[in-house]
């Protein structure tokens, strides 16, 4: 994967793109279901950008991780908001970034809770690498390499806008 480029990219052009990317598929009527915080952020706007007509979906998977034991409930626990039934349906998981695969596996357990989608993709701005589960975004809008001790985090500006920040842990 590329190295981290500086400046970082411009998170709103990113969700342009990925919208573009998404838009092909528009014909199967799919839901989106934004991945909080990031995820429901980019969710949020894929749906003004696509015109979509139809709420998407929050899904906070804080009592779904497998490190729940370990790390323990995270302060800011959200409601999870499916508005539409998932029966059968083209479901679009968007989170901001793809690391281990755990959140997303997560995600889909919860999801699963709500019913039995015809099928479920995964939307990201940014793929890190560093698998730990056989999980891959169905689209993808940047490739990206970080060291073990840098994380990458989606921010929402006072304007509203998406903008990235290079976090060191």
């Amino acid at each position: 994967m590329p190295p981290l480029p500086n400046p970082l990219p411009d998170a709103e052009a990113q969700c342009r793109h990925l919208a573009d990317l998404l838009r092909p598929q528009l014909h199967r009527r799919p839901a989106l279901v934004g991945i909080y915080s990031g995820g429901a952020w980019i969710a949020s706007r894929l749906c003004e950008l696509l015109g979509l007509d139809e709420e998407i979906g929050l899904i906070d998977v804080s009592f779904y991780r497998d490190d729940f034991a370990e790390k323990g409930l995270h302060p800011q626990v959200k409601p999870t908001l499916i508005p539409f039934d998932v029966e059968g349906r083209h479901i679009v998981l968007v989170d901001d970034v793809l690391y281990t695969g755990r959140t997303t596996r997560a995600a889909i357990n919860e999801l699963f809770d709500y019913g039995r989608p015809a099928s479920v993709g995964l939307a990201v701005l940014a793929d890190r690498g560093g698998r730990e589960l056989p999980v891959a975004p169905s689209l993808c809008v940047w490739e990206v390499s970080l060291a073990d001790s840098e994380n990458l985090v989606l921010d929402k500006t006072e304007d509203g806008c998406l903008q990235w920040r290079l976090e060191h842990v």
